[in-house]
């Protein structure tokens, strides 16, 4: 799907190179990279985009003057892409802990259909770290379109509205949907809302958000002025000094408080901002420090129980000592990882080793229908074991069976029965199995055996044939970490980055002392996690009766001794909590409700997410069509929306589009049966009428690209007859040329 979005937006770049904007004017803006230094993925948006949909490429023209090109027949299928001239951007971005709210407005123009014609337009939306897609707002051509989320029963009741998704997802993070019927020479205008996560690293957050747009949408004219706006409003949550580190744009502070700064960009530019926006801070604490926040429920939570948040954070101190590692790699070789992912698992499960300390110790299984250990027993990781696991690896790591993921965990289990540390497994899959139910079970009953130390499980999914919430679940269970990878890119640096933040414990069995008086208590997660240098812990919840003014957390430090901090409750006046929390929960209780099979559990999510705007699995998003111009609070506007489904389920179904689901589904059986590889687009054996179309476009195209047809029109016109001879001989002599050229291309 990617590979194929990255294809018609090169054609739709070549498509726009038609477009004649004066003799003083390039149809293409300087800097501009040939195209022989382009990938395919370099097509892909990294930043919102709004393309042309051009089934048929004789629209695409001057909509203010009409460039008199040649009349190009056919259509294309699938619909060329052409990007769309930007006129307006800004953002606003606001962090709170480890989520950042992002709010993007831009205007573009529909520059490249002839005036009287009407095209589709898609939005393209990346998102950065685990991201949400909040909300839309298109103005256009007299219509307004707002996003909105609903049941999977509301969509069914809509007898009248086509079932058909009009939304995309590309590579996990990049969403798109098309807007119907866009005037040529009109503008959208568009706001759009998204959260995504901050990475830590090296006791440093980091906030990396897509804002790098390619030089084709700078608009073309020396008189169109090009102005870019950033307002970050950082808030840590913490009473501890926030260090700004890094910057990718020149931003300025404007407030500063204990705890909070807020930065400021604003400048004219000559083209619009190729880099994306990047920020890094960090806490000036050497040593573990944490707090808790408490929030009533707004005005119209339907769950009236308080809200609190606790939060640990590790500290900048290098030298406190970590859990010695002893470590399981189980590692999935069917089928379906066959080519690159195998590949890129490897690489990273190697660079780990590489990593570890001679007095951990390590072992790997590899499975697929059968298992393969490494060792018998866990191993030091020496330098010697850690070549001969190379070695091992290079031969044993041949993708190949089906997946049953219950015998290694059985068997990594049984491996770390007397350890006297921290215990990891690292379960590493792309497939779905029929018993993850039992699997999941089978781990809770050997997990709450009574053992003073457990395994922690950490599960990392790749691509979308895996169920994220059976890995994500399995995850919570063992109080381990989950992480995922949807392209075949990020496989290797996302594994590594996963090791190296779960893998290095400060705290472990980390208990909370003083809660038990509380009337009711929900915990997210319910088992807690261990603290480790590279991952803060957060937990939230809600809770009835009266909350103490002082939680004693409680724990195991790496020398075997207890420790126990004292964390100050207060009120969150500024952190709007339910907000932050709300990707979390969602996720938590959706892996809940997919165990239990609970449908409560299921209406409890769709209730939290229709109130917080997060999507989930059991709420698709719509575009509902609304009245022009009319600005309301987002209530108001919510309400209104609401009443027009109500009347839009018995008519006016063009007033309503199904973007379909956000989320990311809970696997695919059949494709895992299959060994199809989700990660992996398969490159399909080109045609040799698709060479032939290809060869003669290019030849066209080039020289469309160099000569302006009326003034060659006009040149023919004062040609005498012995010109004309020789010109045509030369088109023939090209045209042959060409014609070898395909011939070889055929025959190799």
């Amino acid at each position: 799907m990617a590979a194929e979005f990255s294809s018609c937006v090169e054609y739709g770049v070549q498509l726009s190179k038609r477009i004649y904007y004066g003799k003083e004017l390039r149809s293409m803006p300087a800097g501009e990279p040939q195209e022989m230094t382009r990938s395919p993925d370099d097509y892909l948006p990294s930043a919102p985009m709004v393309y042309a949909v051009v089934p048929e490429p004789a629209i695409v023209d001057n909509p203010d003057v009409p460039s008199y090109q040649p009349y190009v027949h056919g259509r294309c299928v699938p619909p060329a892409l052409v990007p769309l001239h930007m006129n307006e951007i800004a953002m606003v971005i606001d962090s709170h802990f480890d989520t950042a709210f992002v709010a993007v407005t831009g205007a573009w123009r529909v520059h490249c259909i002839m005036a009287g014609k009407r095209c589709d337009c898609r939005i393209a939306i990346p998102m950065g770290e685990m991201g949400s897609l909040l909300g839309v707002e298109v103005e256009v051509c007299g219509r307004s379109y707002r996003a909105q989320l609903v049941t999977k029963e509301d969509v069914e009741s809509m007898e009248k509205v086509p079932k058909a998704q009009n939304g995309r997802l590309l590579k996990g993070q990049i969403y798109t949907f098309n807007v119907p019927k866009v005037d040529g020479g009109s503008f959208l205008n568009i706001k759009i809302n998204w959260s995504q996560k901050l990475t830590y690293d090296d006791g440093q957050f980091c906030l990396k958000i897509p804002f790098s747009f390619p030089s084709y949408v700078n608009p073309v004219g020396k008189k169109v002025s090009k102005r870019e706006k950033i307002l970050l409003n950082v808030n840590s949550g913490t009473g501890a000094e926030l260090l700004c580190k890094s910057t990718s744009h020149p931003v300025k502070v404007v407030k500063r408080q204990v705890g909070k700064i807020s930065f400021s960009y604003e400048a004219d530019v000559l083209v619009w901002s190729s880099a994306n926006f990047k920020l890094s801070y960090a806490l000036s604490s050497s040593d573990l420090f944490g707090g808790v926040f408490l929030q009533s429920p707004f005005l119209r939570d339907f769950d009236e129980r308080e809200i609190f948040c606790l939060y640990l954070f590790p500290g900048n101190n290098q030298t406190r000592k970590v859990f010695r590692k002893e470590v399981i790699y189980v590692i999935d070789t069917s089928g379906s990882m066959r080519g690159g992912a195998l590949e890129n698992v490897k690489n990273a499960l190697l660079a780990s080793l590489y990593k570890l300390n001679s007095q951990d110790t390590f072992n790997i299984i590899t499975f697929n229908g059968d298992v393969q250990l490494f060792s018998p027993s866990m191993e030091l990781a020496t330098k010697e074991t850690i070549l001969k696991a190379t070695q091992w690896a290079s031969t044993s790591f041949d993708a190949d069976g089906g997946t049953n993921i219950l015998l290694p965990l059985e068997k990594a289990m049984k491996l770390l029965a007397e350890s006297d540390s921290i215990p990891f497994i690292f379960l590493i899959t792309d497939g779905t199995v029929e018993d993850e139910r039992e699997i999941c079970n089978f781990m809770k009953g050997h997990l709450t055996n009574g053992s003073a130390i457990c395994p922690r499980i950490c599960t990392f999914g790749i691509g979308l044939y895996c169920n994220h919430y059976f890995l994500q679940m399995l995850a919570q269970i063992g109080k381990g970490y989950y992480d995922a990878a949807y392209d075949l890119d990020s496989i290797d640096s996302r594994m590594q980055q996963f090791f190296n933040r779960t893998s290095s414990v400060l705290l472990a069995n980390i208990t909370f002392d003083n809660l038990e008086h509380l009337d009711s208590l929900e915990l997210f997660p319910s088992s807690i996690p261990d603290l480790s240098s590279g991952n803060p812990l957060i937990v939230s919840g809600r809770f009835d009766g009266k909350f103490p003014d002082i939680v004693k957390v409680s724990g195991t430090l790496a020398d075997m001794s207890n420790f126990t901090v004292d964390l100050k409750v207060q009120k969150a006046k500024e952190v709007p909590l339910y907000r932050v929390l709300a990707r979390r929960q969602i996720d938590i209780l959706t892996s809940q409700a997919w165990l239990a099979g609970s449908k409560e559990l299921e209406e409890k999510v769709a209730k939290i997410s229709k109130q917080t705007g997060v999507p989930s699995e059991y709420t698709p998003m719509i575009l509902v069509q609304t009245d022009y111009g009319k600005k309301a609070p987002d209530p108001v506007a919510k309400q209104e929306v609401q009443n027009k489904l109500n009347l839009w389920k018995k008519g006016e179904p063009e007033r309503v589009i199904i973007l379909g689901s956000l989320g990311i589904g809970f696997g695919n059986l059949k494709a895992t049966n299959a060994n199809t590889s989700s990660v992996i687009e398969e490159i399909k054996p080109t045609e040799p009428t698709e060479i032939l179309v290809k060869a003669a476009s290019n030849c066209c195209s080039r020289l469309l690209n160099r000569f302006c047809c009326m003034c060659f029109i006009q040149s023919c016109s004062k040609m005498n007859d012995q010109c004309a001879i020789i010109l045509a001989q030369i088109c023939t002599a090209l045209a042959c040329c060409e014609c070898l050229n395909c011939c070889y291309e055929l025959c190799s």
